[in-house]
């Protein structure tokens, strides 16, 4: 990883945002916006890593093999799951101002889903069970999501998090839609993080279209270990390919005074959609 807040392309390859023991690091300079972060810690069996919150709030989210996370004199077991592809997760939440160990006896990748926040609430343990498993879509549309910090199923500050399964061939983040504007009761403002694995070592493609004179514009192919940034824009499809499940990690946040998830369609996707 470059050692510097220069903002970065809306593509971010795997490897090009690590730094030990993080394989992906983007901060919120590094997106070129305010609230939403993303790190992907690596343990070696027997590993720490100390977490230092700062001024964010974090969940940390096991993606392969589970860990311990102690802070404010609390400690949470997190069992965790062989793989994204095994179904959901417990979890863990590091209010802002706080420090936590994370270690893992078998080793293991955590996802820290973070966001710029105000208020310092309490750490907490999410249970796998009480997730809300959402079946979105049908057809060659659908796909799962596991709502596990979604505005309505766990509370924050600020940050909202959510995982999606695609099964190969299929479309998922479709109809392409939007929430870079505030409209009360239509659409919130919220910078995003997508952080994709595709099974069995397949690729995917993502579209994020301008909604905007000048606005984000990328069609690009991802791989196990990408992210992509989405600071405003119609974002969607993202596109399995065929015989591989397509898992992405979304991170969102943004300056509204409500956290919600409000989102427009793309009016051109939704004619005969449901």
């Amino acid at each position: 990883m470059e050692d510097n807040d220069e903002p970065r392309g809306l593509h971010v390859p795997a490897g090009s945002a690590a730094s030990a023991p993080y394989a992906v690091s983007i901060s919120p300079e590094q997106a070129g916006w305010g609230y939403s972060a993303l790190r992907v810690l690596e343990l070696e069996p027997g590993g720490s890593h100390l977490l230092t919150a700062g001024d964010s709030e974090w969940i940390v989210l096991p993606l392969t093999g589970g860990c311990t996370v102690r802070t404010q004199d609390e400690t949470f077991e997190l069992q965790g799951r062989d793989s994204v592809f095994g179904g959901v997760s417990d979890f863990a939440y590091v209010p802002r101002d706080a420090r936590a160990r994370i270690a893992s006896g078998a080793g293991g990748r955590f996802a820290l889903a973070g966001a710029r926040c105000e208020r310092r609430l309490p750490a907490r343990y999410g249970p796998a069970p009480e997730v809300p498993v959402e079946a979105r879509g049908s057809g060659s549309q659908a796909r799962e999501v596991h709502n596990f910090a979604a505005a309505g199923a766990f509370a924050c500050d600020r940050l909202i998090a959510v995982e999606v399964l695609t099964p190969g061939g299929n479309w998922s983040s479709y109809p392409p839609h939007k929430h870079d504007e505030h409209r009360p009761g239509e659409e919130s403002e919220l910078e995003e993080i997508y952080y994709f694995e595709i099974d069995g070592g397949g690729l995917g493609y993502q579209r994020v279209s301008p909604s905007r004179p000048g606005g984000a514009d990328l069609l690009t192919e991802v791989r196990t270990g990408d992210a992509v940034l989405v600071p405003d824009g119609w974002h969607g499809p993202s596109i399995a390919e065929p015989g591989h499940t397509m898992y992405y990690l979304n991170v969102m946040a943004g300056p509204g005074a409500e956290r919600e998830w409000l989102i427009r369609f793309h009016p051109d996707h939704t004619e005969g959609y449901r």
